[in-house]
């Protein structure tokens, strides 16, 4: 299947079944079929020379468990920042459900500053995909699977997922492997 959204793939560090399972179990809800069809094709790396989607790993960096957590804080954070006196922070969710921020796990950030979370409500299987734009208000519907959102991103129907005037992405992915995530982590240390 991947190999039909991305021309170009060359993958990234893979996860096992197992490191699947026990993300699944540590976040409290079964993944979505095509993350984990995901997971195992791609891996971790650049998806359409603009996403980073988390993926189960000994890395924290690129760790689905640490950056759905991460993310959460971090926008909570950034949220809480954005308040003005006794004015709430209002997300503006494509569709008026602004119930979908409140069920979402983050799994996904952009390099423009977005992040890609699910509505973890879904019951067939798959959970609809949102981006939140870098702006942290607009909330935008990216698909109703992983692949679907990668396909709308490639396409000319970008700009109804990434915003007015923006143009497709290349249906490229760019693993980085396991090599190249231990050398990070031992730079770090």
């Amino acid at each position: 299947m991947w190999e039909q959204v991305f021309e170009d793939l060359a993958p990234g560090f893979v996860p096992d079944a197992a490191a699947l399972d026990r993300a699944a179990e540590a976040l409290g809800f079964s993944l979505p079929a095509s993350y984990r069809t995901f997971c195992g094709t791609c891996g971790v790396g650049l998806a359409a020379g603009q996403f980073r989607v988390a993926v189960p790993a000994p890395f924290e960096a690129c760790d689905l468990v640490s950056q759905a957590g991460l993310i959460a804080h971090s926008v909570g954070a950034a949220v809480a920042m954005l308040e003005e006196g006794s004015e709430p922070h209002r997300f503006d969710v494509e569709g008026g459900e602004a119930s979908v921020v409140e069920r979402a796990c983050f799994f996904g950030a952009g390099e423009d500053g977005s992040f890609l979370f699910w509505d973890v409500s879904g019951t067939d299987g798959e959970y609809d995909i949102w981006l939140l734009a870098p702006d942290l208000e607009t909330v935008r519907f990216g698909g109703e699977s992983l692949d679907d959102f990668f396909t709308r991103i490639t396409a000319p129907s970008a700009a109804l997922v990434l915003g007015p005037g923006a143009e497709p992405l290349p249906a490229r992915f760019e693993g980085i492997t396991e090599a190249t995530l231990a050398r990070a982590v031992q730079a770090e240390s």
